[in-house]
């Protein structure tokens, strides 16, 4: 893992985005995947390999959306962006948030970051049924090369921010 400056946003190209009522997207389990499938297919074509891309840009998306799916509030909207500048994809993530929820969000980015990410998510994927909102947020630090934030959006809202460096991914 590696700990980066993320790169401003001027910097990024927009590519996609969309809105969705989140009391429909928590309606049905099968729109995180349906939603991610979409957009990596959208965002993928133009990429050096992209049906590699697309799988790995799918399953991050994935785990994202299911993180909002399993802590979701019905009321508001998700909003959801994608940028790309270079190698990496940047996603936004923008949806309610209440304070119990914003503060689990915190606390999740903040051991995402911090220099025994891999000692923990080998903890977590060893001990854990099933893996935990904050399990996923060290999935994608560890195994995507991921760089992860939060942006304070409207008072009761909350904006994950992803960056994905997909294209240089070794496997």
């Amino acid at each position: 893992m590696h700990v980066a400056e993320r790169e401003p946003e001027a910097d990024f190209e927009p590519l996609l985005q969309l809105e969705m009522e989140m009391g429909t997207f928590l309606s049905d389990w099968h729109h995180c995947d349906q939603l991610s499938t979409f957009v990596a297919r959208m965002i993928s074509l133009n990429r050096t390999d992209p049906v590699r891309h697309s799988n790995f840009f799918s399953s991050a998306l994935n785990e994202l959306l299911e993180v909002l799916f399993r802590g979701g509030f019905p009321d508001g909207q998700i909003g959801c962006a994608v940028y790309r500048q270079g190698p990496t994809e940047r996603v936004k993530l923008t949806f309610p948030c209440p304070p119990r929820q914003r503060h689990f969000l915190n606390e999740a980015v903040a051991k995402a970051r911090r220099g025994d990410a891999l000692a923990r998510y080998l903890d977590s994927i060893s001990t854990d049924l099933a893996p935990t909102r904050d399990a996923v947020l060290l999935d994608l630090t560890i195994n995507f090369d991921a760089l992860i934030h939060l942006e304070d959006s409207a008072p009761s809202s909350i904006t994950l921010v992803v960056d994905l460096p997909l294209e240089g991914i070794v496997t």
